[in-house]
């Protein structure tokens, strides 16, 4: 049976048709990417599996005991308390018993006098209701996530309240889980991290993401929503975009035989008397029937066709920074770096959420000084700035004011086009033009913003997380433009399908102020990182091993040890070497001090080598015997 179900579901908001008679099956074990343009109704079909929209007719069906989470890609505004709260209280009565735990714990450590007694009697329930393994659960997930237990949820920035949002979702443990974008404002190795954590529980998931290399290894199942309906494809990513491009090829060869044939029986119609006829008021029919049919049919919806505006090149040398240093408070966030940008340079800038991105480019752009080093500029830039928040956009403004605020033209690369047709251009028609950015979805506004931007002309793009919301195709165009820029490119990016196609060097943040360049996209960041710690890796098992045998050096030492057969034998024979030799000894001093031995014509020499020679040997029996005595004992 499946876990939810559509069952010819049909949604309209203002007259408009969202959802069209849909039908659909999530089974166990399925990881469901939903594909469509931004406006297409993604977020809507989401919130209509998860109950928070009705649709006008049909029946949505969640099985017996099917819990269904949902990550949103708004955030709520009405939330407040911990973030520790907001995660645990996703679990229901085991949650709210682990908050009000937690919370004891907290008081007790602050010296509360009923704290322990509260403590004690909440650890019963807490074995009664076998919550401990859950409390585990919440402190990997807030650990791996980079989320302090303790926050406010209500004075968090808006990637931090995802990143809690995001956790609660995970943590509390449903049978469908309901994914609306969740990469947005998360670091690489955050990603990756989910990647893993989703196919490892095997959870079943419904998602909605632009980051292709999730969606590659990920999708066991495509659903594209498409002009109101679903369309359901088996396979991979890359299998669907080949099968799409056959079915939307073969779609057009049958609306071309439709028209042709409509356009024949229009003029058929247009005859006179004839064609109304009795005898062919099957065909008037049939041909209304045509006319609606036409009526009804539902375009696709157009290609986005952004152009940038290009201003006249810079120097070749566009920034030059010198072993600039920056730290706040006690906090080193970038020592003694140094990066050269050229014209026509690519270069991505990666590192996990608040290590200092944002505020190299900064750095970089003048827009703070550093403590230590210099940033020297090139000639003639013309710099354009995508800010991630896209506070450069006034939401109480309709996308046509924001775009341009004055008058109804805009130039482009010396051409002045109508702010309707340019916005257009973006996949604003001309009523969407006139709606207030308030009431637009997220990948709407990045295009809103992506349209104002590429108004002015520009030898320098700095962007930072321009790929958030905006779907599939909108992203490769985006990528396609920047490739073909002429000018240079300056990119905050955790999109690593991004990163690899567009940038042609990478700097990455390795932790305690250290920042270094590397050529190429992701891939090869990915390829140096491992690199490093291959190499940190050995370095730490061969001073393990070393440390481990100067351990076990130094406890032999320690410890006594036994002689074996023939080192007693040995210890008993050096009693009597060591003195027989001695007396040889006494006995060649004694000749070679009487007056009368050089008279009696013997031969001195041998006597003396003799003697040197039993002085040696008597050292190393001494020095033999000590170590065998201390070895006994």
């Amino acid at each position: 049976m499946a876990l939810v179900s559509l069952q010819n579901v049909s949604l309209s908001f203002g007259g408009t048709v969202i959802l069209e008679n849909l039908n659909l099956q999530i089974e166990k074990n399925q990881r469901i990417c939903l594909l469509g343009r931004n406006g297409a109704g993604k977020t809507t079909l989401m919130r209509t599996l998860a109950g928070e929209v009705k649709p006008d007719s049909g029946i949505v069906q969640t099985g017996t005991d099917v819990r269904v989470s949902y990550f949103a890609q708004n955030i709520p505004l009405d939330l407040q308390g911990s973030a520790f709260a907001i995660i645990a209280n996703a679990l229901g009565e085991s949650g709210r018993l682990i908050v009000s735990y937690h919370e004891a714990e907290n008081a007790l450590k602050a010296g509360s006098p009923d704290a322990a007694e509260e403590l004690e009697v909440l650890r019963q329930q807490m074995d009664k209701l076998e919550a401990w393994k859950l409390l585990d659960d919440i402190g990997r997930i807030i650990s791996r996530m980079d989320i302090d237990g303790d926050w406010r949820y209500e004075s968090l920035s808006g990637g931090q309240k995802r990143r809690v949002l995001l956790a609660a979702a995970l943590v509390s443990q449903p049978d469908v889980l309901l994914l609306d974008e969740p990469t947005n404002h998360l670091d690489i190795d955050t990603i990756a991290w989910l990647e893993d954590f989703l196919l490892r529980t095997g959870i079943t998931i419904l998602f909605v993401t632009h980051d292709r290399m999730l969606l590659r290894r990920l999708a066991n199942r495509i659903i594209e929503v498409d002009r109101g309906r679903i369309y359901d494809w088996e396979c991979s990513y890359d299998t669907f975009l080949a099968r799409k491009e056959e079915v939307l090829a073969a779609e057009m060869k049958d609306w071309e035989r439709f028209d042709k044939k409509l356009a024949q029986e229009e003029v058929w119609i247009r005859k006179g008397v004839k064609a109304r006829g009795s005898r062919n008021e099957g065909r008037v029919k049939a041909l209304k029937k045509m006319r609606e049919e036409r009526k009804q049919r539902r375009q696709h919806v157009g290609k986005v066709n952004m152009q940038i505006s290009q201003a006249a090149n810079s120097g070749r040398d566009v920034i030059e920074a010198k072993n600039i240093s920056f730290a706040y408070d006690d906090k080193q966030i970038i020592r003694d770096f140094s990066l050269k940008i050229c014209r026509g340079d690519k270069i991505g800038v990666v590192g996990a959420n608040g290590c200092g991105k944002t505020t190299l480019v900064k750095l970089l752009l003048g827009q703070l000084q550093p403590a230590t080093g210099e940033v020297s500029y090139g000639t003639s830039l013309e710099t354009v700035y995508f800010d991630q928040m896209r506070a450069q956009l006034d939401e109480q403004k309709t996308v046509w004011e924001n775009v341009q605020p004055s008058g109804d033209t805009v130039e482009v690369n010396g051409r002045s086009i109508h702010i309707i047709t340019y916005l257009q251009n973006f996949l604003f028609n001309s009523e969407r033009a006139k709606t207030k950015v308030s009431i637009l979805s997220g990948g709407e506004r990045n295009r809103v913003l992506l349209a104002r931007l590429f108004t002015m002309p520009a030898n320098l793009l700095v962007l930072d997380e321009p790929t958030n919301d905006l779907d599939i195709e909108t992203l490769e165009l985006l990528e396609e433009l920047l490739v073909e820029f002429s000018g240079t490119v300056l990119l905050i990016c955790h999109d690593r399908t991004f990163l690899n196609n567009v940038v042609s060097s990478t700097v990455a943040f390795a932790g305690n102020g250290e920042v270094r360049e590397i050529i190429g996209g992701y891939d090869e960041w990915m390829a140096e990182r491992r690199a490093i710690e291959d190499a940190q890796q050995k370095a730490l098992e061969t001073e393990k091993a070393r440390q481990a045998q100067q351990a076990k050096a130094a406890a032999s030492e320690s410890r006594p040890q036994k002689l074996s057969f023939k080192e007693k034998q040995e210890l008993q024979s050096l009693p009597g070497i060591i003195q027989a030799a001695e007396t040889e000894i006494s006995e060649i001093q004694k000749r070679l001090a009487d007056p009368t031995f050089y008279k009696s014509g013997e031969n001195s020499g041998q006597l003396h080598s003799r003697l040197l020679e039993l002085e040696e040997n008597l050292m190393v029996w001494l020095e033999r015997w000590e170590e065998l005595e201390k070895k006994q004992s």
